[in-house]
């Protein structure tokens, strides 16, 4: 698909935007890459991948940038908008995130990981780099990725169900401090008119989502689409029928799952058991 273009000739596509708006300052100033990169004091190559498209870059670079070219916030708010910008996820997710987005309640299982919109910084940090992303690109999706929970925040938020199976709260971050927050996160979570939050303990025995992580999507159009992932990739099902088993597997494991009460008790007891930081 081309990319859009305003009446200026300049792209509407916030990723495209930033890249544009960098190149465009910097050859008014007349600076090359390295040129750049040895007045701020980064690798010129980030900023060569930065106008390319291929990474926004961090915070403190893009408040650089603004500094240096006399454009103050300029740069920041349409790194901001990039970095929420959809496109930034792999091909796979696009089309799941833009239905995610127009979605009037959600459904969740998790079995092993908290899903993305349950996420803390640290977890999400956490996990990503367990999958081997590194670096800008990790950050990157980690930015991206807290962007996405507001999702769940506000008046207007859809409603959210998630069940989680107790292996998730079985496997904590190494850095303890990071999983006191992200279990005090989803405690918070828990207690938000909208969120509904169910434990599926150990024995409750098998079940047949054991192998499979699923979102559920409720369409403005009164439609349900699914979305089931494992460490390697993920499927958007969008067929009836498929949906309808899947969504009949979930059922059986809600009925399986503790009350939002229990369930509840259940993170602060696990929170108790989180060694303490001593130098707290």
């Amino acid at each position: 698909m081309p990319t859009r273009r305003a009446v200026t000739g300049r792209s509407r596509e916030p990723r495209a935007r930033f890249a544009e708006e960098l190149r465009l300052l910097r050859t008014q100033r007349g600076d090359s890459l390295r040129q750049l990169g040895e007045r701020l004091g980064w690798d010129w190559s980030l900023f060569g991948k930065m106008e390319n498209g291929e990474t926004v870059g961090g915070p403190e670079v893009v408040q650089a940038l603004d500094q240096h070219y006399g454009t103050p916030g300029l740069l920041l708010a349409l790194w901001e908008l990039a970095v929420s910008d959809q496109t930034q996820f792999r091909e796979r997710y696009r089309r799941y995130m833009a239905l995610e987005a127009e979605a009037t309640s959600l459904w969740h299982f998790a079995v092993s990981v908290l899903p993305g919109l349950l996420q803390t910084p640290g977890y999400a940090r956490e996990v990503l780099a367990a999958g081997g992303l590194k670096g800008e690109e990790l950050e990157q999706q980690v930015e991206a990725r807290m962007g996405r929970r507001e999702l769940l925040e506000g008046e207007d938020a859809p409603p959210f169900r998630t069940i989680l199976s107790e292996a998730v709260l079985r496997t904590p971050l190494r850095d303890v401090g990071e999983w006191r927050g992200q279990l005090e996160y989803l405690g918070e979570v828990a207690e938000r008119p909208g969120a509904t939050v169910h434990v599926l303990p150990f024995s409750a025995g098998p079940y047949g989502l054991d192998s499979t992580a699923v979102m559920f999507l409720r369409l403005p159009d009164g439609r349900t689409v699914a979305y089931t992932e494992n460490a390697y990739r993920g499927e958007l099902i969008e067929e009836n029928v498929p949906v309808e088993r899947l969504n009949r597997a979930y059922d059986a494991v809600r009925d399986l799952a503790l009350s939002p009460a229990e369930s509840r008790k259940f993170v602060l007891r696990m929170l108790e058991e989180v060694p303490c930081d001593p130098l707290t």
